[in-house]
């Protein structure tokens, strides 16, 4: 079990994160400093702080834990990110760039109108709030078993240490934790994957009974929609899924105003995605190596647990003093770069989204304490949206994927439209981005209802979901223009194509 070396390796990389929040606390001039870095953050240290936003706990422990219950088809999802790279590198960053914005949804009031901009950030910090109870539920729990503390005391410690260092470092901050959390954590995955094949008798061998029992099977070409698991699903249709994140999602587009150009801003997106590859092969294959260790070699005993304990298991009770503290920091190291992400990125639409302003350039140094306040707000909401992710039976990942789905395609509809639909009425925007929210309902499951209140028409994997929504908002949309009066928009310091 865990030892005084264990909690000193621990106790060290909190100590390190907060030293580094203290040391940028001195470093940020006005809020342009803060939320973007100035626009002179290195394109490797953003690649590094996009990845580390994307991954958490879910990654360490979620992916280790589907590779040893099924396999490494889901690795075919980097093959739809990188298409998805191309396209936001091609479309979304050099207009928002071009654009002089400070927030993603800033641009849809310029093209469209005020409503559609604070809908848009509304939708989104719903989402990212769910998203922020998650990253706190997890490794809440991890802890909780660990120290024995109740769960409400874990959950604190870990929000209020997330909200101390972003409030004081901003971005500067976050993204320089966000390098060394993302060490600590693939570094993590490296030692199980070490630790494994030792055991078994050296990573070839390893290697072999993995490929031997199914577990290294990586791409599927049969059509399916209804799986996640086949080239065509994972890897085409979830494209729109990805660039609705990474084109839509201000944690990207924050990352991608605080580089100094568009081309060091697509160094960053494609450096990011890179690194993706490599993590989602090195945590797949500790599951599939988990799974040689206890049920092919059998070289330790596996008592009666769920797939998600599997590799706590390993962490706690097989590896050395020393090395378990340090895979317990990788885990909150994962939690702690999305989860100060998530932070950062409320905190900035909600000071230039929701709070008025005297006119768009009034973004100076008074309101880094706006900032810094409403970091510590969300972080309230974040510890309480954790609660309600403990509700119920249903599985935290089902919720996760039911309402990203349901907002991202609808979001990632109002950005086309401003880019190739200027004309489309604001109210009809509106409109359909509610409506494309309904036409998904007979194509998915609600997790957020008792099991068999609703039962879809068509049985179809999630990565569909983004595709119907954003293709019901377009659609409707553009058809409710034709019935309104045309309306004209006077532009404000936005030209229509990128430069």
């Amino acid at each position: 079990m865990f030892t005084l070396v264990d909690w000193l390796v621990i106790v060290a990389y909190f100590m390190i994160v907060a030293c580094i929040g203290f040391y940028f606390s001195r470093r940020n001039a006005n809020f342009s400093d803060f939320m973007f870095g100035g626009g002179n953050m290195p394109w490797f240290a953003v690649g590094i702080s996009l990845i580390a936003t994307s991954v958490s706990a879910n990654t360490f422990l979620g992916n280790p834990a589907d590779g040893y219950a099924n396999d490494m088809r889901l690795l075919m999802l980097n093959v739809g990110s990188l298409i998805a790279i191309v396209i936001v590198g091609t479309f979304f960053i050099p207009r928002f760039r071009a654009s002089g914005i400070s927030s993603a949804y800033e641009l849809l009031e310029k093209k469209f109108s005020r409503p559609v901009r604070v809908l848009a950030a509304t939708f989104y910090s719903c989402h990212l709030l769910f998203r922020m109870g998650m990253l706190i539920y997890g490794p809440g729990l991890v802890l909780m078993k660990i120290t024995g503390a109740p769960f409400w005391a874990c959950a604190m410690a870990m929000t209020v240490f997330a909200m101390l260092y972003t409030s004081l470092g901003g971005i500067k901050a976050v993204t320089t934790t966000d390098i060394i959390q993302f060490v600590i954590f693939f570094g993590g995955g490296l030692l199980c994957i070490w630790f494994c094949a030792k055991g078994v008798g050296g990573f070839g061998k390893t290697w072999a009974l993995a490929t031997e029992a199914g577990k290294t099977r990586w791409y599927d070409f049969h059509w399916d929609p209804s799986s996640d698991r086949n080239f065509w699903t994972a890897s085409l249709v979830y494209v729109v899924f990805e660039v609705a994140i990474r084109g839509c999602d201000q944690q990207f587009v924050q990352r991608y105003l605080s580089t100094k150009s568009v081309r060091t801003a697509n160094y960053s997106s494609i450096t990011s995605s890179l690194l993706g590859i490599c993590v989602g092969v090195v945590f797949f294959t500790v599951g599939a190596f988990l799974y040689v260790y206890f049920q092919v070699a059998h070289v330790e005993t596996l008592p009666t647990l769920k797939v998600n304990e599997v590799l706590p298991h390993f962490i706690v009770n097989v590896l050395p003093v020393g090395v378990k503290g340090l895979l317990v920091a990788a885990i909150l190291a994962a939690d702690m770069g999305a989860l100060s992400s998530v932070l950062t990125a409320l905190s900035n639409t909600t000071v230039v989204d929701f709070l008025p302003r005297k006119n768009a350039q009034d973004l100076g140094s008074h309101n880094i304490k706006n900032a810094r306040k409403w970091v510590v707000l969300w972080g309230i909401l974040g510890m309480a949206a954790s609660f309600v992710c403990a509700i119920g039976n249903i599985s935290i990942l089902q919720k996760a994927l039911f309402l990203t789905s349901l907002f991202t395609g609808p979001l990632l509809s109002m950005f086309v439209q401003a880019f190739f639909f200027p004309k489309t009425h604001p109210k009809a925007v509106i409109a359909g981005t509610f409506l494309g929210m309904i036409i998904l309902m007979p194509f998915t499951s609600i997790p957020l209802l008792p099991p068999g209140t609703w039962k879809p028409l068509i049985a179809l994997a999630w990565p569909w979901n983004p595709v119907i929504a954003l293709a019901g908002s377009l659609v409707t949309s553009q058809i409710i223009t034709l019935f309104l009066p045309r309306y004209s928009k006077r532009e404000e310091g936005m030209a229509g194509q990128p430069a």
